[in-house]
């Protein structure tokens, strides 16, 4: 074990502040029964600096039989517990639970706040980080529950808890639930599926046709196969909304009276207003081109992205009520002022649209493969040469090679300072330039353009490049000036990048609001701006960047928005803004957990053993062309069943705490150094007490009502005594000539916490204790169970025990 300083508490209220001062350094101690087992085994990361010894405080151990309840301290031991004849008296399913907790010698130095409070006793989570390669679960901030397609016959039987978040959510920029919404999907639940993802992602059907998806790069299936094709679901799903446009994009069932005005109708500008408008905000939309979509309309080829998509779109939000005007050159046909002066709030997503100077001689010669796109995608034709070289190595030059082979260049060249595994551009994209006779020059960087004697271009003189990023990985390439080389072209378009112009602003605004960048200077968190009520994000503020960012941008700001303008939460967008990804966001998938409606995250245990994904049907080469989408969508059952293969990753250990179901089966009150809690709302609602708890808050004392019923604790475990619980069952009857009056039913070790079984009270209320009535109520017991795959056995354990509960309440 590792030196740590030791301390003895006078108080709680004196321990409480040791521990909140110490910021994470220090570790509160009572029995230690189990904090010595952690330290000693290695099983954490880190360790504290000193340990809080609680054990000295004045009347930490009080056992109290009250008039209306049992006081018991929070280091009251469980051996006194389980003998106390006041506790068999007030509650004897508590005094039982404490009796079966381990054996003699662990009950004689174990507490009952230490019980409830206890870690997880899962053998992935107890395997120690400093043996070998550690075991980095889930709950212990790592990426996966290795349960899910492991050793899983002690687990939970009603499905997992979020913890530390999603390895997909936190990848995806907008923190999308995409577990969430692929539970809903395994079900059939296509509605439900909707709401989860429009609450992050107003526009599914565009963001899965051209999002690089970083989800699907960090998706656990990863280690046993291919990653579930999120994109490929979110895809189907994404029609489904807009074949379904006028449910999931309405007006506000009430205005507020305010108006929020938005410049730019890219992704950015198109996810703000579809928030600020559902909120019930009026909404002006300003925007110099013909059309609303910005870059998903101008600068994404037909082929990855439909016109008729983003139309449909665009005619959505209108419906709802938003207000575009379009073709206005905002700086020119009005200024930002005047904007702002007739709305309340002002959003601003303009974009990145300005080529950048590179300084290239002869570059005055070449062609900005933005605008290139921008004109294709208007006439759908552009006069090519016949040799066209595509200088860039992200998406936007993939679209322009692809685009240019399309329109006939006989030869497509693509030169690039990264090697094909450092270029940004999605490798599927990558892929389909290759496959379509797009030749990859890596490695190489721009020296000059070669002409002839009349200035027309013949070519591209590149030098070799050594390194692209230096030793912090910032962009900073180096060359070999004397190794160069010539490639032959008449046709050269530059996709290196795009630049911020700022220009509309005016000199006024352009001075209180633009950086030393020449970006707009707005808070990266919140994309608030300095002057009052203006919010900016997207390209302008990042630079150059993918769509998804500026939607979760615009996502962010349009919750900010709403707060200024006096709407309420609930009317926002998801979390506040918050990305589910994030610790604070992940956890609101599963508030109210174990209150009997079985709110846990599950898997298909079939399913998620599938190592090859379902793959999108593409065309065949030679029926690819401009303006024909590339590749199809999935059907509805092909979708869910790739949702089926979502691990839905969280841990799925059960509680390890014998007293837990007792106090939430026996209405007790817990006390802190700073509240009174229900036992419910400590032990139920979260994963660990430790995330109810603030930082510095402990259990001061325990308080158990007297309950009028015949009270048991029954337990299952691999061996009589020792052993933690593989099921248990906390149980009240009220019993009046074998009729129930009331009935209170917790089961432990089938849950990540205590699972109340409100709706089998519901049913037992009122009814005469028969065979049959406790045989229906045991099969009802686990109507809602989702075995893992080797812990079924649970199911027949759960059953016994909530028969002979039953029975044992006969008079």
């Amino acid at each position: 074990m590792k030196q740590f300083n030791h301390v003895n508490a006078a108080s709680f209220e004196e321990a409480g502040r040791m521990l909140k001062d110490s910021k994470g350094a220090a570790q509160a101690m009572a029995g230690g029964s189990d904090l010595l087992g952690v330290y000693k085994d290695g099983i954490l990361k880190t360790y504290p600096e000193t340990v809080i010894n609680l054990k000295k405080i004045p009347g930490v151990d009080v056992l109290e039989a009250q008039e209306d309840c049992l006081k018991i301290g929070a280091g009251c031991r469980l051996n006194r517990i389980a003998e106390e004849q006041a506790v068999k008296e007030a509650c004897p399913a508590l005094a039982e639970a404490a009796y079966s907790v381990a054996s003699p010698l662990i009950r004689s130095i174990g507490t009952i706040g230490g019980n409830i409070c206890q870690d997880v006793r899962c053998w992935y989570y107890r395997y120690p980080d400093s043996v070998g390669k550690a075991l980095d679960c889930k709950r212990k901030g790592g990426k996966t529950c290795y349960a899910i397609n492991g050793e899983n016959r002690y687990h939970s039987v009603f499905g997992g808890m979020d913890c530390h978040g999603s390895p997909c959510a936190r990848s995806c920029p907008a923190g999308t639930d995409v577990p969430g919404y692929m539970e809903r999907l395994r079900v059939g639940d296509w509605d439900g599926a909707a709401r989860i993802i429009l609450r992050y992602n107003p526009m599914p059907m565009m963001t899965s046709r051209i999002c690089p998806h970083l989800c699907q790069d960090d998706c656990n299936q990863c280690t046993y196969g291919d990653s579930v094709n999120v994109h490929g679901v979110e895809r189907s799903l994404g029609d489904y909304i807009l074949e379904h446009a006028e449910e999931y994009y309405t007006a506000p069932e009430k205005e507020s009276g305010r108006k929020a005005a938005i410049i730019g109708a890219g992704p950015g500008g198109l996810a703000a207003a579809y928030y600020l408008r559902k909120a019930g905000h009026r909404v002006v939309v300003y925007d110099r081109m013909e059309k609303a979509g910005g870059v998903l309309r101008y600068g994404i080829p037909h082929y990855r992205l439909p016109k008729d998509i983003v139309d449909a779109y665009v005619d959505a939000l209108a419906h709802m009520g938003v207000e575009f005007r379009l073709g206005v050159c905002v700086g020119k046909d009005i200024t930002v002022e005047e904007i702002q002066q007739e709305s309340d709030s002002l959003y601003m997503g303009t974009g990145a649209w300005k080529q950048p100077v590179l300084g290239l001689e002869g570059e005055n010669l070449t062609q900005f493969g933005l605008n290139f796109l921008v004109e294709v995608n208007t006439y759908l034709e552009k006069s090519m040469g016949s040799q066209v070289l595509v200088c860039g190595g992200g998406n936007v030059a993939m679209d322009v090679a692809l685009t240019a082979s399309r329109l006939g260049a006989e030869e497509v060249k693509l030169v690039c300072l990264e090697q094909e595994h450092e270029m940004p551009a999605a490798s599927e994209e990558i892929a389909r330039a290759k496959e379509e006779g797009v030749k990859l020059y890596n490695g190489w960087g721009l020296g000059r353009i070669v002409t002839d004697g009349s200035g027309k271009v013949t070519g591209l003189e590149a030098k070799k490049c050594l390194s692209v990023f230096n030793g912090e990985h910032r962009f900073s390439p180096v060359y070999d000036e004397e190794d160069r080389m010539v490639m032959d072209a008449d046709t050269i378009i530059l996709a290196t990048g795009q630049r911020v112009d700022l220009s509309f602003l005016g000199e006024r605004f352009g001075e209180q609001l633009q950086s030393a960048r020449g970006l707009i200077d707005a808070d990266t968190e919140s994309f608030k701006t300095k002057k009052e009520g203006i919010y900016a994000g997207g390209d302008a503020v990042t630079g150059p960047d993918i769509a998804i960012r500026a939607i979760q941008a615009g996502r962010v700001a349009a919750a900010g928005m709403n707060r200024d303008l006096g709407g309420s939460e609930e009317d926002g967008p998801a979390c506040g803004g918050v990305p589910c990804g994030s610790e604070e966001g992940s956890r609101s998938r599963c508030s109210g957990a174990g209150t009997g409606s079985n709110p846990f995250l599950h898997f298909d245990p079939k399913s998620v053993g599938t190592g090859i994904s379902n793959k999108l049907q593409e065309l065949p080469l030679e029926e690819r062309s401009l303006v024909k989408e590339d590749a199809a969508s999935f059907d509805r059952g092909t979708a869910m069943a790739e949702a089926g293969r979502c691990m839905n990753c969280g841990c799925y250990a059960v509680s390890p705490s014998d007293i837990s179901p007792v106090l939430v089966m026996a209405e007790a009150e817990i006390v802190t150094t700073e509240r009174t809690l229900s036992a419910e709302e400590l032990l139920t609602r979260e994963l660990t007490v430790q995330d109810i708890l603030n930082p510095g808050e402990l259990i001061k004392e325990i308080r158990v009502p007297r309950l009028k019923g015949r009270m048991h604790y029954d337990k299952k475990r691999v061996r009589d005594a020792i052993d933690f619980a593989i099921v248990s069952l906390a149980s009240c009857l009220d019993v009046t000539d074998d009729v129930i009056q009331g009935v209170r039913l917790v089961y432990g070790g089938v849950a990540p916490v205590p699972y109340r079984m409100t709706h089998v009270e519901e049913f037992l209320k009122g009814r005469t204790i028969t065979e049959e009535v406790a045989e229906a109520a045991a099969e009802l017991a686990v109507r809602d169970a989702r075995p893992m795959g080797k812990n079924e056995y649970k199911l027949f354990m759960m059953k016994d025990l909530m028969r002979n509960a039953i029975l044992k309440a006969r008079s």
